[in-house]
């Protein structure tokens, strides 16, 4: 069982004036930091905040602590170093991905997209490939549940399909697609598959490894982390696409895929998080030998169970009502995949701003709009511009703040 109080120990922000009687329900828009991660980025602009890799101390200390990042995440993600990309934010790593991708799709390439995607990741494939000529395929959602069907994606591929973008779980929906299946599927008939991990890997640091795809991209802000993307490239792909920096860097895996250069400090921050890591893991009866990836994936499940025990409640608190519509999972069914604690509804009687302006009051830390997810509110019919009302918790959320939420709901709705 998760340790609560040891992990809030960790997260400053608890602790804070400013965060007295609330409770976060703004996770899938950014995390709070880990004290790891805020002494990292505090030491590394009071003692190394200097151009790093040279000889002198400030400056390879700066630079060892950016290799040490990409090290450690390669481990954490099961993947090598020279796979990691670090980038201003997942928006902007798939923006460049996306130019990338252009230089190797061909006229007649099938791409296929989702409607459940955030749309930073289907929108700049999109216009990759409609540039080159490729055809657009879009696997839709259920227009009732909001979920993909995979047999309905099996249908879609051919010799054709050279490239898949697809949601780890949608930001609005919560639940957790198939990525092994859907990889599999996919390089059956050659194609490359992207997929988008940022409402995912909050909640489970994944094995990339392990589920096949050739890019995988999070944010780490909402891992507890600094506000940078991370994009994990697969060798054999990196090598094939186009080099989008400097003709000097073509080279250089890391930079190939990033044509602004790396933030120093963020960088050489961003590993931090994965002390976290260990120590919660070393909390819980880890031993002081095991491996990253072993620390990674046992922390997750500690993650998972917690978040699984609080769950229902507030699927619970808007299932059995008739003014509000849930989208997504009623109920956690691991038969069907997982559903990350990710809760947004739209209510029937009030205004989803109105409702969040309640919640507000009531110390509810949330808020109301589309959330870039405008195809997806779209494809259930409900109105991107009305938007929704989203409740996002993570490990660290308490078993109190969902009862201050479902009160709060409660009191709000009526």
């Amino acid at each position: 069982m998760l340790d609560l109080d040891f992990v809030r120990s960790n997260f400053p922000a608890f602790s804070r004036p400013i965060n007295d009687g609330q409770s976060f329900f703004e996770n899938a828009g950014g995390s709070f930091a880990c004290r790891q991660t805020i002494d990292a980025m505090t030491g590394y602009y009071t003692d190394l905040k200097v151009q790093p890799y040279s000889e002198f101390e400030s400056s390879a200390r700066a630079g060892a602590s950016m290799d040490r990042s990409r090290v450690r995440w390669a481990e954490a993600l099961g993947v090598e170093p020279r796979e990691v990309v670090f980038g201003p934010s997942t928006s902007a790593n798939t923006y460049v991905l996306a130019h990338a991708f252009a230089e190797i799709l061909e006229p007649g390439n099938d791409v296929i997209v989702t409607n459940q995607d955030h749309e930073a990741n289907t929108g700049a494939i999109r216009r990759a490939a409609d540039r080159v000529g490729c055809t657009i395929r879009e696997w839709r959602t259920d227009p009732e549940t909001g979920l993909l069907d995979i047999s309905v994606f099996e249908s879609m591929l051919s010799e054709r399909t050279g490239l898949v973008t697809v949601p780890h779980a949608s930001n609005i929906v919560g639940k957790e697609n198939d990525v092994t299946s859907i990889t599999a599927l996919a390089h059956r008939v050659g194609a490359r598959v992207i997929v988008d991990g940022v409402s995912f890997a909050p909640h489970t640091l994944p094995d990339v490894a392990a589920l096949g795809a050739d890019v995988y991209l999070f944010s780490l802000y909402k891992t507890y982390s600094v506000h940078q993307g991370l994009m994990v490239v697969r060798a054999g792909l990196m090598a094939e696409l186009p080099n989008q920096s400097h003709y000097f860097n073509d080279s250089v895996a890391d930079k190939r895929l990033n044509p602004a250069g790396p933030d120093h400090a963020q960088v050489a921050s961003a590993g931090a998080v994965l002390d976290y890591v260990e120590a919660l893991h070393r909390h819980h009866g880890g031993a002081e030998g095991d491996g990253l990836r072993a620390a990674t994936s046992a922390v997750s499940a500690l993650w998972r169970e917690h978040e699984d025990s609080l769950t229902p409640m507030l699927l619970e608190a808007l299932a059995g009502r008739d003014d509000v519509r849930l989208i997504g999972p009623r109920m956690l069914d691991a038969t069907t995949g997982h559903r990350c604690p990710t809760v947004a509804f739209s209510p029937l009687a009030n205004e989803p701003e109105d409702v969040a302006h309640g919640l507000v009051e009531r110390g509810v830390q949330t808020s109301s709009g589309h959330y870039y997810a405008a195809r997806v509110l779209d494809g259930v019919g409900i109105d991107p511009d009305r938007g929704v009302v989203r409740l996002s918790f993570v490990h660290y959320t308490s078993r109190a703040d969902v009862e201050r939420a479902v009160a709060a709901l409660d009191d709000v709705l009526g």
